[in-house]
């Protein structure tokens, strides 16, 4: 990973707020984001700002939620550096710990492409994601202007078994986007959210920003599992009790 040259913050002040749009969480509602522009002038020193006033990424878009009147989602962070696992947590990463890791630069993988589409289409069918292009996927999940990665984990017989997409911010790690084989046993999903917190350890970077929370929604509520961690709310980062 590498930090990109160029403009910090102050060169990124226009922002925009989408018309409304379909929510991806719950479908009576609809959904509003604000975008940083212009996104040509993104560096990792300004991403790594704007994360911290909880932004996201997706591909070359910096964006977080603005509804009207809807504020469920809810940026979240593990304190990597006082993370402690729970016992169940603890299971997973011993029977997950054997997988190889390897980092790879953002570039397109068809076994990649090919396991993303059979875990969009086991884990998410219908949600439109999983009739996703592999133009789609490179502008989704290939494109970035900051400081970003692949995490490839194979099994003992190199069979490839998850891919998370991370991004490094100045104190940090941003978990942007996982997708596994559907069919391996065993929590990957925990394992991948439990490795980038090691990765957290080992590069003494205080954070895991692990994106939006939503308390009360089955897909979004295990995030909470993860402690202790802070939220972004009224302008400022609070512990979570």
């Amino acid at each position: 990973m590498r930090y990109a040259d160029g403009p910090d913050l102050t060169a990124l002040q226009q922002r925009y707020t989408t018309a409304e749009y379909a929510c991806s969480y719950f479908p009576e509602r609809r959904a509003r984001s604000e975008v940083v522009m212009p996104m040509h002038l993104m560096t990792s020193e300004a991403y790594g700002q704007l994360v911290q006033q909880g932004f996201r990424r997706s591909g070359v878009f910096t964006y977080r939620p603005a509804c009207a009147t809807c504020q469920a989602c809810i940026p979240y962070r593990v304190d990597a550096q006082n993370f402690c696992l729970s016992r169940s947590q603890k299971r997973v990463y011993k029977r997950h710990a054997p997988l190889q890791v390897q980092l790879l630069p953002l570039q397109w993988y068809a076994e990649h492409y090919e396991l993303y589409r059979q875990y969009q289409r086991i884990r998410h069918p219908g949600a439109g994601m999983d009739e996703n292009t592999a133009t789609q996927y490179r502008e989704f999940l290939l494109s970035s202007q900051v400081d970003s990665c692949l995490v490839e984990f194979r099994d003992a017989q190199g069979v490839l078994r998850m891919v998370a997409v991370t991004d490094r911010v100045d104190n940090g790690l941003s978990a942007v986007y996982t997708f596994f084989d559907p069919n391996y046993p065993g929590s990957l999903g925990t394992y991948a959210i439990l490795w980038q917190v090691k990765a957290c350890q080992q590069l003494n970077l205080d954070w895991l920003y692990l994106g939006y929370w939503i308390e009360k929604h089955q897909k979004m509520s295990y995030k909470s599992s993860f402690r202790p961690a802070e939220i972004y709310r009224q302008g400022k980062w609070q512990r979570l009790p």
